[in-house]
């Protein structure tokens, strides 16, 4: 089975994140950089099924030359090859465009499963999934909890409010996923040497026969047309822990 993971290059969320002043886009540069959290369990999804019933494991980004560090973390823990979409013309993409651009790599690479974090830290939308299964004409699964493989099949469980959601689908698919139960795996220094190493595929928007001018900031489908900072923290209650519990307990009768 071969397994294509997308991996994202966000800023960090535990980090300062800001926007550019000159085009509302989010300022990559200046962050520091890390793989989505999610991403990171969806790789660990792909490895464990390789482990249980072989195959390959791809890690494929869309991203700025930057991004390719995303890629190296993931040879590291275990992918066996990396594809990076680097092109100029991407800059501002929008999830619909962005889609369309890993719908065209995924079509030249080959996969009979995908997977991807439930969503993104920085763009928060949680629909490429959607968006993938619909252009690929495959089904999805998303923000999965749990998932195996058994033959041709990828069954899994989605968390919702009522309860829980037993969901399959006939590979090809597309999955997305949330926490899953196994955390994700460490690099190990042999891992960092090794991927240090390794060659990345890379693809630009003519290699994959798509038009940069349906891409990017300019014919993107949605922007950032203004921003405000947030509102500052107020500071939080310290003092006696006995006041504290009187005080709570005088909330919580209210």
């Amino acid at each position: 089975m071969h397994s294509v993971v997308l991996v994202k290059q966000v800023p960090d969320p535990t980090g300062d994140r800001r926007l550019d002043r000159g085009d509302a886009t989010v300022a990559r540069d200046d962050a520091d950089a890390v793989v989505g959290p999610l991403d990171l369990h969806a790789l660990e999804a792909a490895l464990t099924l390789r482990e249980a019933g072989g195959g390959t494991v791809t890690a494929l980004t869309v991203g700025p030359p930057r991004a390719a560090g995303a890629l190296r973390q993931a040879l590291a823990t275990g992918a066996d090859q990396a594809v990076h979409v680097v092109d100029s013309a991407l800059h501002g993409a929008c999830a619909p465009q962005t889609s369309a651009v890993l719908a065209a790599a995924l079509r030249r690479v080959g996969f009979d499963l995908v997977l991807c974090g439930a969503a993104s830290s920085d763009g928060r939308l949680g629909v490429m999934a959607a968006l993938l299964g619909e252009r690929l004409g495959v089904p999805h699964l998303s923000g999965l909890r749990a998932l195996a493989v058994t033959g041709t099949t990828v069954t899994g469980e989605r968390q919702t409010e009522d309860g829980w959601w037993e969901l399959a689908a006939e590979l090809p698919a597309v999955v997305s996923t949330h926490v899953l139960p196994d955390p994700p795996r460490r690099r190990t220094v042999a891992g960092i040497r090794a991927a240090q190493h390794r060659s990345v595929t890379t693809l630009t928007l003519a290699d994959l026969g798509i038009d940069p001018a349906t891409v990017g900031l300019a014919a993107a489908t949605s922007r950032v047309v203004t921003a405000d900072a947030g509102p500052a923290r107020t500071p939080g209650r310290t003092g006696d822990p006995a006041e504290l519990v009187r005080f709570l307990a005088d909330r919580a009768l209210v």
